[in-house]
C-alpha cells in the first residue's frame, strides 16, 4: 500500500469510533464478527460503514481496499488494547464535554431526542451510556497515538532533501489558492421591531410568574427549532460556548429565576436558569426573531462603502479596519482573515463557499469588492466587503511557494512510519484473529 493511502487509512481508523444510532435497514443480514483483537471485536457492519466512509472521503475502491480498511480498524483496536494495558486515563470532565457536544449534534440532526430514540430503538439514557464509553475509548486511542508521534520533528534541511528525492509523479499538485480577508457588518433592527419583541417577551415573563408553564410557552412560541420541542431547554453548555450576552444574563440568575428580554445575534431571548454545575450550566429560553422586513441590509452596505473608501484612500489598512469595524467574531481579531478547515491562510479557490467564490473570482490581487449582501451559516442577513490579498495559480509544488505543505507531507510520512514501527513492535503481544474470509489479508505489509 502506498504511503498516501496509508496516511488516509490511519486517519480513518481514528475517526471510526462509534456506530450511527439507527436501526438496521429491513433485510439487513445478521451482523457477525470479522476480527477479534484481545477480546475486542470488529463487526461486519462496522467494517462496511468504515469502507463507505473511506469511499465518501475520496478513497479508491481497489481490489484489496476492504482488507486495507479492516487493517485500519484493527490498528485502532490494537491502540486501544495497548492503551488499556498501559492504564491510560481520561479526565471525566473531558469525556462529559465531548458527550454533551456529540449528543447536541445527534439531537440536532434527528430533530429531537424523541426522534433520535425512536430511530435508534434505544432510550436516550442507553445512547448516552454507549456513547460515553465510545468517546472514552476514542480519547484513549488519541492519547496513546499522540505519545507515539509526539517527538517527531523536521528540519529545513530534511524538508529540502525530502522534496529533492521525491519522484516527479509524487510531487503534490497544488490547485489555485487565495488569501482572502473580510469585514462583516450586520443590519440594524428598527426600534419599533425591538420594542415589539421585547414587549411580547415581557408579557410571557409575566404569564410565567403568574403560574403558566415556561415549557408550554416555549413549545408554542419559541423560534429556536433546536429547543422549542423540549420546552426551550438547551442542555448543559460550558462557559464561553454560547453568545456572550446570553451567557452573562443566564449566569446572573438563580436557578428558576427569569431574565428580562436580552438581545443576541440570534434574536431576543427570555431566559430561565435551570442549574449550574461548576463551569457548566443548563438553561431554557424562548427565542423571538426579528421580522426580516424590519432588517435593512442597505444601511450596513452603505456603512461598508464608506469604510471601503477610507481604506482605498490609505487612511487605514484593511486589516486595521477589520479589527475595529468587523462584526464577525471569528475573523475580526485576526484582521478579517478567512481560513480553511484546518486553519490555513491559503484556501483552494474551488473550496470557497459559492457566495465568496463568485466575488473573489472577479477581483485582482490587492483589490477590494463592493459591499455585497450574503446569508450567514446561521441564516442571518449581513453585508461584507472582501479583500483578495493574494492569488496563487495552480502549480506543481515547489519549495519557494509550498514549504509548509511539503513540510507537513514529510511529517505525515514520518508519523505513519513511526506508527507502523510501533504496531510491529507490539503486534506479538496482542492477539488478533480474523474470520476465514479475511485470512488472506496481510496486516501492515
Amino acid at each position: 500500500m502506498n504511503i498516501k493511502r496509508r496516511c488516509c487509512l490511519i486517519g480513518l481508523c481514528l475517526s471510526i469510533t462509534y456506530m450511527a444510532w439507527t436501526k438496521p435497514a429491513p433485510g439487513t443480514l445478521v451482523d457477525k464478527i470479522v476480527a477479534n483483537i484481545d477480546n475486542q471485536i470488529i463487526l461486519q457492519s462496522e467494517l462496511e460503514m468504515a469502507c463507505q466512509k473511506y469511499l465518501l472521503q475520496g478513497g479508491k475502491k481497489t481490489s484489496n481496499f476492504k482488507c486495507e480498511v479492516l487493517e485500519s480498524l484493527i490498528f485502532s483496536k490494537v491502540l486501544l488494547a495497548k492503551a488499556k494495558q498501559e492504564g491510560i486515563k481520561i479526565e471525566k470532565e473531558r469525556i462529559a464535554q465531548q458527550l454533551d457536544q456529540t449528543m447536541r449534534y445527534w439531537v440536532a440532526q434527528a430533530g429531537s431526542e424523541e426522534v433520535l430514540a425512536q430511530s435508534s430503538g434505544k432510550p436516550i439514557t442507553a445512547i448516552k451510556s454507549e456513547l460515553r464509553e465510545r468517546i472514552r475509548e476514542q480519547l484513549m486511542i488519541e492519547k496513546l497515538r499522540g505519545q507515539v508521534i509526539r517527538n517527531i520533528t523536521t528540519t529545513p534541511q530534511e524538508v529540502k532533501s525530502f522534496f529533492g528525492a521525491l519522484p516527479a509523479q509524487e510531487r503534490p499538485f497544488c490547485p489555485a489558492e487565495v488569501v482572502v480577508r473580510q469585514i462583516v457588518q450586520y443590519p440594524q433592527i428598527s426600534k419599533q421591531e425591538k420594542d415589539a419583541l421585547c414587549k411580547q417577551l415581557t408579557a410571557f415573563r409575566t404569564r410565567i410568574q403568574q403560574g403558566e408553564s415556561f415549557a408550554a410557552l416555549a413549545q408554542k412560541y419559541s423560534q429556536d427549532p433546536g429547543s422549542a420541542s423540549r420546552g426551550g431547554e438547551i442542555g448543559f453548555w460550558r462557559l464561553g460556548e454560547l453568545a456572550p450576552a446570553y451567557e452573562a444574563t443566564a449566569l446572573a440568575l438563580q436557578p428558576g429565576e427569569l431574565s428580562k428580554p436580552v438581545m443576541t445575534q440570534f434574536g431576543f431571548h427570555l431566559i430561565q436558569l435551570i442549574a449550574r454545575e461548576g463551569d457548566r450550566y443548563n438553561s431554557r429560553h424562548i427565542l423571538l426573531k426579528p421580522n426580516p422586513e424590519a432588517i435593512d441590509v442597505k444601511v450596513a452596505q452603505a456603512s461598508l462603502a464608506q469604510l471601503r473608501d477610507t481604506i482605498l484612500a490609505g487612511k487605514l489598512t484593511f486589516e486595521e479596519a477589520a479589527k475595529t469595524a468587523s462584526e464577525d467574531t471569528a475573523t475580526a481579531s485576526i484582521g478579517g482573515l478567512m481560513t480553511g478547515a484546518e486553519g490555513e491562510m491559503r484556501m483552494a479557490l474551488d473550496d470557497l463557499p459559492p457566495d465568496v467564490f463568485f466575488v473573489v473570482e472577479q477581483l485582482k490581487p490587492g483589490s477590494i469588492s463592493d459591499p455585497v449582501e450574503f446569508t450567514t451559516p446561521d441564516n442571518r442577513k449581513a453585508a461584507r466587503i472582501l479583500l483578495l490579498e493574494e492569488k496563487i495559480s495552480a502549480h506543481q509544488a515547489n519549495l519557494a511557494q509550498d514549504y509548509a505543505k511539503i513540510q507537513q507531507l514529510l511529517i505525515d510520512r514520518k508519523r505513519t512510519a513511526a506508527l507502523q514501527t510501533w504496531f510491529k513492535d507490539v503486534r506479538s503481544s496482542i492477539s488478533v484473529r480474523l474470520a476465514p474470509e479475511y485470512q488472506s489479508c496481510k496486516l501492515l505489509r
